[in-house]
């Protein structure tokens, strides 16, 4: 049950988006568009709020419920950057707007980018990893918990990883080709 409410909250989120960008560039009604962009992080407390009942009510948690604290964290920290990345493809496309720069690939530049990324990663993790805790304190049943807490630590050895590969560009740069 749970899994399915977290792929619906998956494309509830996209389809805000998209609903807010047509509205915004397509039909020409912005205020609706932005009603509609603002109303994504409802979709994250609907999300969390059924996450906690459903452990609350006695459910044992799962790398899904986990799940669910990666989707939070990730939506706050990359939500808008995701946002802005969509709202810039469409203002191209469909209202002339200016053709939306390209990540940098090489040197300094790659180097810069993969760090902001990490902190936003970094971001993500704290922010899921505050929902964690606040999921296993919320539930109080150490024993209906364990894998919150196999989350946890699976999540923070991905983020040492993400570290050593995006702060290794500022090292060794990547060249640009000949």
């Amino acid at each position: 049950m749970i899994t399915a409410f977290i792929i619906g909250c998956e494309i509830g989120f996209w389809a805000l988006v998209l609903a807010g960008l047509a509205c915004r560039y397509l039909l020409r009604l912005k205020t609706l568009g932005a009603v509609l962009l603002i109303g994504t992080p409802i979709v994250d407390l609907i999300l969390i709020i059924a996450t906690v009942m459903d452990l609350r009510n006695g459910a044992t948690a799962t790398a899904i419920h986990g799940l669910s604290a990666i989707y939070i964290g990730v939506s706050v920290a990359y939500g808008h950057r995701m946002i802005c990345w969509a709202d810039a493809r469409f203002a191209h496309r469909f209202a002339g707007g200016a053709k939306p720069s390209p990540k940098p690939k090489h040197g300094a530049e790659h180097a810069a980018y993969e760090r902001r990324m990490w902190v936003l990663h970094l971001l993500a993790w704290a922010i899921g990893c505050l929902v964690l805790v606040g999921m296993i304190w919320f539930v109080g049943d150490e024993s209906r918990t364990n894998s919150l807490r196999d989350t946890i630590q699976f999540w923070s050895y991905i983020v040492g990883i993400d570290f050593l590969y995006s702060f290794s560009f500022s090292l060794w740069p990547r060249k640009a080709k000949a």
